[in-house]
Order: C-alpha cells, then sequence, then structure tokens
C-alpha cells in the first residue's frame, strides 16, 4: 500500500495566517465583512470564507461604499486606498503583512528623499499587476519601474542612480543574477544600492520543498492558478523530482499519477490550506485503497 505524506512545512504563511484570522474574528462577531480582492490567491479557501459572509469587492466597488468595514489583505495597499477609505469613512481592517509593511516604508523613504523635487530612480523586481507590486508602486506615485526577470533590465537608465528592491515572494537566486548584472551596467559615478527584501519564510520554503519532492516517487503540488508563489515552489518541485503535478483540488488527480508509486507526496504554496492538502491525501488514499 501506498505510504502518503503532507510536507509539514507547506501551508499558510504567516501574513495569510493573520488576515485569515481577522475575518474569522470579524465574521464570527457580524457574518459579513468585505475583502478588498481575494484575500488569498486560492478560490477553495475564497469559497470557503465567502460562504460564512466574507464579500470580495475591486477597487471600484470600494469608491461606492461607505460607513462599513472592509479587510485589507495581507498584501498590502497603495497609499490611495487608505485615502478612499478615509474619504467615505470606512473602517479598515488592515492584514498587511508586516513583511510587505515595512517594505512599503522602505520604498517610501527612499522615494521622499529627493533632491529638489527629483525623486530618485526605484526598480521593483516582481509580477507586474500583482496585488503587493501595486502597493509598492504606489509608495512611489506610479513612478517605478517593475522588471519581472532579468531579459528586462533594458528598461534601467543606467545613467541616474538606481535602487533595487523585490516583491517578497521572488525568487533569491534571481534576484541576485539580476544584481550582477546591473552592477556590470551601471555608468561611473552611479549609485547602485539593492535590497534583498524577500520574506525567508517564504525563500527557506525552497531548499525544504526541494528535499521533500526528492523523497518521493510522485508529487501532487496543490495551488491555485493566481499564485504567484505557487508558480515559483512548484518549478522548484519539478525540477527535483520531474514525477510531479500541481493540482487545485482532488478532482484534478488523474489516477494515471499514481500507478506502481508507494511513496507519495503532497505539498503547496503559502496560499494553500492545510484542509485542502488533507483533502487530497484522502482522495488519493480512496484511489490507491481502490487498486488493491
Amino acid at each position: 500500500m501506498a505510504i502518503i505524506e503532507i510536507d509539514k512545512g507547506s501551508g499558510f504563511c504567516f501574513g495569510v495566517t493573520t488576515a485569515i484570522s481577522k475575518a474569522e474574528e470579524e465574521l464570527n462577531k457580524t457574518g459579513h465583512l468585505y475583502c478588498l480582492g481575494d484575500i488569498v490567491h486560492n478560490t477553495a479557501e475564497v469559497d470557503r470564507l465567502e460562504s460564512r459572509g466574507l464579500e470580495t469587492i475591486t477597487h471600484d466597488q470600494l469608491e461606492q461604499l461607505h460607513d462599513v468595514k472592509v479587510l485589507l489583505r495581507a498584501h498590502g495597499e497603495p497609499p490611495e486606498t487608505y485615502e478612499t477609505a478615509r474619504r467615505n469613512r470606512i473602517e479598515i481592517i488592515d492584514a498587511t503583512c508586516p513583511v510587505v509593511l515595512k517594505l512599503q516604508q522602505r520604498i517610501a523613504a527612499t522615494f521622499n528623499d529627493s533632491n529638489e523635487g527629483n525623486p530618485p530612480q526605484i526598480v521593483i523586481y516582481g509580477k507586474r499587476g500583482h496585488a503587493e507590486v501595486l502597493g509598492l508602486v504606489g509608495q512611489t506615485q506610479g513612478r517605478a519601474t517593475v522588471i519581472e526577470n532579468i531579459d528586462e533590465i533594458d528598461k534601467i537608465d543606467y545613467s541616474r542612480d538606481i535602487y533595487l528592491y523585490s516583491q517578497t515572494t521572488k525568487s533569491v537566486q534571481e534576484f541576485q543574477r539580476i544584481v550582477e548584472e546591473i552592477k556590470q551596467r551601471v555608468q561611473p559615478g552611479v549609485t547602485f544600492r539593492s535590497f534583498d527584501t524577500i520574506c525567508r519564510s517564504v525563500a527557506n520554503r525552497i531548499p525544504q520543498i526541494r528535499e521533500f519532492a526528492a523523497q518521493h516517487e510522485l508529487i501532487l503540488f496543490v495551488s491555485g492558478a493566481k499564485s504567484s508563489n505557487g508558480r515559483i515552489l512548484f518549478a522548484e518541485c519539478l525540477d527535483a523530482n520531474p514525477d510531479s503535478h500541481l493540482v487545485s483540488g482532488e478532482s484534478d488527480i488523474d489516477p494515471a499519477w499514481l500507478e506502481g508509486k508507494e511513496r507519495i507526496g503532497i505539498c503547496g504554496a503559502t496560499s494553500t490550506p492545510r484542509w485542502l492538502m488533507q483533502r487530497v491525501s484522502d482522495a488519493v488514499q480512496e484511489l490507491t485503497a481502490s487498486k488493491n
């Protein structure tokens, strides 16, 4: 009979855990709460909370609300969101991750430390349009340059001082590659400063999840399609174990994957709830038992 193991290191990070805890606390009291954007990039968890009264709204919908409570998720928000809340007498339940909040403050301090109204060139390594990145760019009045990978560093002006930051969930290795390439391109007399602002509680999962993947014949990586962190971690799993498969839930499991496998590992992103990985594990248990 197959041995099925759920990775102990997988599951919600601190920031997501706090956001969901704050949402559940309010839902227990009132039965309803607005949340600006998906509280977590996992459809199953969003559906669970919405069934309890959480209502996901857009920024356009926020503009129309007055005298209500709104949860800001762990990804953080630009200053304009807080101004809208103040103007519309909206009570904010702020679940911005402390790591993201500190990064926002550092970027804002760099941007505001300008000479004669000429802000420095701020570059953010991150996913364009990602909720966290939108909040970071918002600290610069929309002037920061976003690069998604090393192929986009031509967007940087190497004749101006460069201050490089990173989205908290990006790859440490890719960030260092970008740093080294920028060093080769900066013009004489130009200041280049890089700030490794990647969350270590997330980054440290990479070696751990690679080890877990290598210890099993088959890996089922559970993640929502919107999870940036999930894509990064799944790529690491696939590199460590080519027999790795990305699933959003138990319905995505192909029984053919399980044939002849004696050690099956289940892991997930920082946005994947433990209960969902357990549900996948239970489904695998049933499928493998039916073969015997």
